[in-house]
């Protein structure tokens, strides 16, 4: 399907991929993905990477709607322990950091991290393309509206499909141009987006893969799941198989999650599909 250059390791892809979810913050909106400490981290990462993880993906900071602000000097400590501990106890994990902040970026590639995961799609930190190009590395852009902390006040669109067409294509070429490899889009799901944008995004995920990049899908247990059954992320894990299941369907490349099991079940069971060997 694709591949990766991870710091000149390479990564040959034919199957979609399961990015599990640690959050190193007691702020994270899902309470089981919570692991403020390294010991914690490690415990999790180990637990994903045996129900079968590709890529751990480590945030330090919140970013749910209303979510306070951190700057890099308290990112930092919070993320290096746990990705030391992490490749320490399972040397040749793929760990991927989840951050806006260029320094971050680099302090956690500097200590093994092989990812760089932006839910900014490079808008918050004007150095993080060329960062990201210098350290040699995947760069996961993502699409939001407006800042984490008010991105859910009024998201507003013309065509949310096409001006987020409009937004990687521009990201793309600027990715491009600071000297990226390995870019991949990501639509931000429940960033500045209403339940009837993320729905339509979802729809249309097939008309992403037109742009010729891995695309990779967040839904675990949003409230995209939640507002339509009423429920609450802790009980959202069979619509978030739904619509992974969906997801894939329609061309999803990576599958980041919170519950890793369930997500590899999915991928292994449309793998039978005729087709999708």
């Amino acid at each position: 399907m694709f591949s990766l250059n991870l710091r000149g390791r390479l990564l040959e892809v034919d199957r979609p991929l399961v990015m599990g979810i640690l959050n190193l913050t007691q702020d994270s909106f899902h309470a089981d993905s919570r692991v403020p400490s390294p010991e914690e981290a490690v415990a999790l990462a180990i637990r994903q990477l045996n129900e079968g993880a590709d890529i751990l993906d480590l945030g330090a900071q919140s970013t749910r709607p209303g979510s306070r602000r951190m700057d890099a000097l308290e990112e930092i400590p919070r993320l290096i322990p746990a990705i030391r501990g992490i490749l320490n106890a399972r040397p040749g994990t793929i760990l991927s950091v989840d951050t806006y902040h260029s320094a971050v970026a680099s302090a956690a590639v500097e200590a093994g991290a092989l990812m760089v995961n932006d839910v900014s799609g490079g808008s918050m930190d004007p150095h993080m393309l060329r960062t990201v190009a210098s350290l040699k590395v995947p760069y996961v852009c993502m699409h939001m509206q407006g800042r984490p902390e008010t991105m859910q006040e009024s998201p507003n669109y013309q065509d949310v499909v096409a001006e987020l067409m409009d937004f990687f294509a521009g990201r793309i070429r600027d990715g491009r141009e600071a000297g990226i490899h390995d870019i991949i889009i990501d639509p931000g799901f429940g960033f500045g987006k209403t339940l009837a944008h993320n729905y339509a995004i979802l729809d249309a995920l097939s008309l992403f893969r037109e742009l010729g990049l891995p695309v990779m899908v967040g839904l675990s247990r949003k409230s995209m799941i939640q507002k339509v059954l009423n429920l609450s992320a802790a009980e959202a894990l069979n619509g978030t198989t739904v619509l992974h299941t969906v997801a894939l369907l329609k061309g999803a490349d990576i599958l980041r999650v919170h519950d890793v099991r369930e997500a590899c079940e999915v991928v292994r069971l449309l793998s039978e599909l005729p087709g999708r060997t």
